[in-house]
């Protein structure tokens, strides 16, 4: 079983118009509703590989009732969500259809109490001994502390459970310290935790900041991974047009997926990659193109070398 916290849950709606401009009225050609934020997404795509799946966090209002209900219906995935008074939050990705290009709002997360802080804290200490990895994903809701992330990764450690923290921000500076097993940021979020913008000298920083590995996305350019077992550079075949939403989501799944399987990096790069393309083909997030992503599987470059570090 795989943990995914999602403390920021979403509803995810994504409208396809056939052109977005300002300042005009739209018609909408086609509506997607799934459950969302980060861990959401991340479970999603583990399930759709096979994996067994809890998803925690938070959920509330009518929204939250809606998330509930449509995880509820998905297999392979348990919802643990925590109930809040506040309502859960909603994202609104519109895509237009004749450049590719997406607009992406969203909403803030519901205001969490420290009571409710203390239950979803209770939850996740009874999962952890159940679970074989745990994803810490996505952004922090109003009122939860800013170091949330450091003691959840401690707590992991502590159970003698791998962790995957994917944030950015003051939660990630804060959490990096705790010493999470695997970070994942994209180039810029990798940029403001170190001030370094050349992406592998970031990613050395970032290992001295705490991080056992760092897998940065750079974008059309693939992933850069920096490990004590060495360093990587994974390629997609070619540049894609489509959805993005998601697609760094699915990268953790291939990732997370690929340490549960005990898989050498460069086969859990090439999969993070080939997922991250099957997903900006795919028409909503937390999903992906099967057949994209069978097909790029095979074709992913990975050069770099095993090394020491």
């Amino acid at each position: 079983m795989i943990l995914t916290v999602t403390l920021n849950t979403a509803l995810d709606i994504t409208y396809r118009v056939p052109s977005l401009r300002p300042h005009t009225s739209h018609r909408v050609s086609e509506v997607t509703e799934r459950p969302g934020g980060k861990g959401v997404n991340v479970a999603r795509v583990l399930a759709a590989l096979g994996h067994r799946v809890t998803v925690t966090g938070f959920a509330g209002g009518a929204t939250g009732r809606e998330v509930h209900e449509r995880l509820t219906a998905t297999p392979g995935i348990a919802d643990a969500l925590v109930p809040v008074t506040g309502t859960t939050r909603r994202t609104v990705a519109v895509v237009d259809e004749r450049t590719g290009d997406t607009t992406q709002l969203n909403e803030p997360g519901p205001h969490i109490t420290p009571a409710e802080w203390s239950a979803f804290q209770d939850v996740y200490a009874d999962l952890l001994p159940t679970v074989s990895a745990v994803a810490l994903c996505g952004s922090l809701p109003p009122g939860v502390p800013v170091g949330a992330y450091a003691g959840l990764v401690r707590a992991a450690r502590a159970a003698n459970v791998p962790v995957l923290l994917d944030t950015a921000g003051e939660a990630l500076r804060r959490g990096i310290a705790a010493r999470p097993d695997l970070i994942k940021p994209n180039a810029d979020e990798l940029a403001e935790l170190t001030g370094a913008h050349e992406p592998l000298r970031a990613a050395q920083d970032a290992r001295r900041r705490g991080a056992r590995a760092v897998v940065a996305s750079l974008g059309a350019d693939g992933l850069l991974a920096y490990t004590s077992e060495g360093l990587w550079r994974a390629t997609p075949p070619a540049p894609v047009r489509g959805n993005p939403t998601g697609a760094g989501d699915s990268a953790v799944a291939g990732l997370l997926s690929g340490l549960v399987e005990q898989l050498p990096w460069p086969d859990r790069l090439a999969r993070a990659v080939a997922l991250s393309t099957a997903t900006v083909l795919a028409p909503a997030a937390g999903e992906f193109d099967r057949a994209a992503y069978e097909d790029v599987l095979a074709r992913v470059a990975v050069t770099g070398e095993v090394t020491a570090a």
